[in-house]
């Protein structure tokens, strides 16, 4: 198993297990703790100062079984596949590989065709969502904007690990590509959200007013992503 530091350094301890362990040090935290970054898919241990390395690995060692069990119910990375459904920006759709196509990737109804070898598939899917969330967010951005009288300078599609979105005091909007495969109640709330920031760069009362104004129903989509959220980041 190795343990390896933010620092960049790596402790080799014998195990047959073969797991990689962040280890966080910590000047906050005053005994080990040990949980589970779901996202990372990977352990992560705080350490307090002056915590020796033996009683590290030994805590870790200890709590062996509870690490796998835990492991154990984060599901498996997700590419995207011939046969595949599910909800591309609010429509359900089917992904229809068809190799001599020759369209790269098109919809079709409620099929996605993607021509090509089956080794590019995912990535090809991957790059059309992103290329339609950039078109589509912009532009809904933009005319959630107007309505507070705000302008954007752009919009970005992210591939983060711990954000859906953000909004720069330069009024630029990042957007997680992820939430393209949320539910359309979801995606608006989002928008709504981060355009909110245009006029408040906090989560108060007056931000909330905001994101109210712009989306009567946010709170549906909020409390979806704040629950089922993290089953999309199950999406490579």
């Amino acid at each position: 198993m190795k343990i390896t530091l933010l620092t960049g350094k790596i402790y080799d301890i014998k195990d047959e297990l073969g797991i990689d362990i962040k280890v966080v040090p910590s000047r906050s935290v005053r005994r080990l703790i040990l949980k589970i970054d779901s996202k990372e898919r990977i352990p992560v241990l705080s350490v307090p100062r002056f915590c020796s390395r033996r009683k590290a690995v030994n805590f870790v060692n200890e709590h062996m079984g509870w690490i796998m069990t835990e492991l154990a119910k984060i599901p498996k990375v997700k590419k995207f596949e011939n046969g595949d459904k599910f909800l591309l920006f609010g429509q359900k759709v089917e992904i229809c590989h068809q190799p001599e196509a020759r369209c790269g990737v098109r919809l079709e109804g409620d099929k996605l065709i993607v021509s090509g070898g089956a080794e590019f598939l995912h990535r090809r899917v991957k790059d059309y969502i992103k290329k339609g969330a950039q078109k589509i967010f912009y532009a809904e951005s933009q005319r959630l904007a107007q309505k507070i009288k705000q302008k954007i300078t752009g919009v970005s599609i992210k591939d983060t690990k711990s954000r859906w979105g953000s909004c720069s005091s330069l009024q630029h909007i990042n957007y997680n590509w992820r939430i393209a495969l949320a539910p359309d109640y979801v995606i608006a709330y989002l928008l709504s959200h981060e355009v909110a920031h245009l006029c408040h760069q906090d989560h108060s009362a007056a931000f909330w007013e905001c994101v109210e104004l712009l989306n009567p129903d946010w709170k549906r989509g909020h409390d979806w992503l704040k629950k089922h959220g993290k089953t999309l980041y199950n999406f490579e």
